[in-house]
């Protein structure tokens, strides 16, 4: 009897094999996330052909140090922008000398929101060659919903950005 292996398209796999086919680094920088971006990354067998790590910048004084954003845009803008994003994915790109990378920032919940950053925003930075894009999204659900969809759209927009599509 033989045995067939089927292996599932899934995102993280799909730009895992695009990045090896064209010579790519990828890495993350997290916030609300907490790592799920790049846990998903290193799930695909040879991903470290590509992806060379991630940072989970939990606090701003991580966002500063490690990730060089700016403090005072975290002040004007809160941590959880476009701003904080953008700068967010440039940092990770630069530290790590990566082709591309991705950044999540965003209020998961249950409290916290207001009527300016709702519970559920989330602001996803895709940095490819020397560019950043920010897209603003607000989930649904219950905290573990909210971080599992913002993980799903960055690994979404990194290999819309990789695969050569406009973000």
């Amino acid at each position: 009897m033989r045995v067939h292996s089927v292996v599932k398209r899934t995102k993280n796999n799909e730009l895992i094999s695009l990045c090896l086919e064209k010579g790519l680094t990828i890495c993350t920088a997290e916030s609300c996330t907490g790592g799920l971006v790049a846990s998903s990354l290193v799930e695909v067998p040879g991903a470290s052909g590509t992806f060379l790590g991630g940072i989970v910048s939990y606090v701003n004084r991580i966002k500063e140090e490690l990730l060089g954003v700016s403090g005072s845009d975290i002040e004007k803008y809160t941590a959880v922008s476009a701003a904080v994003a953008e700068q967010m994915a440039r940092g990770a790109a630069e530290r790590f000398g990566a082709d591309a990378s991705v950044s999540v920032t965003g209020l998961a919940g249950p409290g916290g929101g207001t009527d300016e950053i709702p519970v559920g925003r989330v602001y996803i930075g895709t940095f490819f060659r020397g560019s950043v894009f920010v897209s603003e999204f607000t989930f649904s659900g219950d905290r573990a919903e909210i971080r599992r969809a913002a993980a799903a759209a960055a690994l979404d927009r990194l290999l819309t950005a990789v695969s050569g599509q406009d973000l």
